[in-house]
């Protein structure tokens, strides 16, 4: 199993492939909510993911959402479980300590991932509100 960082220019097109697939499986179909997953943010994002044999297990990205807070989104593993998902959120994190400016990291979680997120440090900062009919809130790391 590999880490993989690359912006979006440098994605292969598999690997981008790779990435909309596993996006697509999680949160379109074993989600059942139609959305449009695609969007402008991938362009300026750092996507991080792990890959074995050129299927990517879990990912996220990683964008400044605002100046000095950067933002954490569509973090998916297909495995539960076995700390991947755990793992790659720390990297995340590290990322954005390394190769961003950012006083915080800001995230949408789905309410019912609230306490993953909240093991890393991240606090809830929102009320909770839908998004695509799903309950989320936001939260925030201070850094």
């Amino acid at each position: 199993m590999n880490l993989v960082t690359k912006t979006f220019d440098e994605l292969s097109t598999r690997e981008l492939y790779e990435i909309l697939r596993v996006r697509s499986e999680i949160f379109v179909v074993e989600q059942n909510c139609a959305y449009q997953d695609i969007d402008e943010k991938d362009y300026d994002s750092l996507h991080v993911f792990f890959e074995d044999g050129g299927k990517v297990l879990a990912y996220l990205r990683i964008f400044m959402r605002e100046e000095n807070v950067a933002q954490i989104g569509r973090v998916v593993t297909l495995t539960h479980g076995t700390g991947l998902g755990g793992k790659l959120l720390k990297t995340g994190i590290e990322l954005v300590r390394e190769k961003f400016t950012a006083d915080s990291i800001f995230l949408e979680a789905q309410c019912y991932a609230a306490g993953f997120y909240a093991r890393e440090g991240f606090q809830v900062c929102t009320e909770e509100f839908l998004e695509d009919g799903i309950p989320h809130v936001g939260m925030r790391l201070e850094l």
